[in-house]
């Protein structure tokens, strides 16, 4: 059977020939545009598995892109992934809180964004664990069957791979897990580049946490823990 259908949505013909080359070789089914426009109209048309899109599109820009697929209930679930050249920590968290399941920055290697595709095809494809018990930490509640995530009694709304993220630190509280050992419950064995992965991840936890962000711990020189601060 043919592989998952991804849709890229950058300006760079470079960009989108590289991406192409590199998928269809994995034998993916690639469509490239150039601008947010197309990149709604072809979702609309003929809904992609996947979409890698850029942040800095002529017109509309891929912020406004990913917003408007989160708000549509026919497209609120549609993987996307992030490539972009805004690497600082503000864009990161930006495009995590708007839904995005995982952020690529570019120059990116090619090896990686496929890595990264699959990570999050699979998450998609496989929840968690139906036996898995509701946890707590302090104020904050983890539900992995129903993929809840409360805190103080509100709702955080995380994408896949933050709450895959916070499930890989709550099953162990208080231990340090290291970036290599959370990428392995979150991407699996093939993430080649763990420490960026981890990191962003992280930042956009935090951010989304609020009151409970403390509880999410860095280890300087080894990784992260969750606990309730003291």
């Amino acid at each position: 059977m043919p592989l998952e259908r991804i849709l890229v949505v950058d300006d760079e013909q470079e960009i989108q020939q590289l991406i192409d080359y590199t998928l269809r070789k994995e034998g993916y089914r690639v469509l490239c545009v150039g601008s947010a426009e197309a990149a709604l109209a072809e979702v609309r048309r003929n809904r992609p598995d996947l979409v890698i899109l850029d942040l800095m599109l002529p017109g509309m820009d891929g912020l406004e892109v990913c917003r408007r697929l989160r708000r549509e209930p026919e497209t609120a679930e549609l993987p996307i992934v992030i490539l972009s050249a805004k690497g600082e920590e503000a864009d990161i968290v930006a495009g995590l809180e708007l839904g995005a399941d995982d952020y690529v920055t570019k120059p990116f290697r090619p090896r990686v964004l496929v890595a990264r595709i699959r990570a999050v095809l699979r998450r998609r494809q496989s929840g968690p664990a139906e036996e898995a018990a509701p946890m707590r930490v302090g104020d904050l509640a983890i539900d992995p069957v129903r993929h809840e995530v409360l805190v103080a009694g509100k709702p955080v709304h995380l994408t896949p791979t933050e709450f895959r993220v916070l499930y890989a630190l709550a099953r162990r509280p208080g231990w340090v897990l290291t970036r290599q050992q959370i990428a392995a419950a979150v991407y699996g064995e093939e993430e080649p580049e763990v420490d960026r992965a981890i990191d962003v991840q992280i930042v956009g936890l935090r951010k989304k946490l609020g009151s409970a962000a403390p509880y999410i711990q860095t280890v300087r020189g080894i990784g992260y823990r969750l606990k309730e601060p003291n």
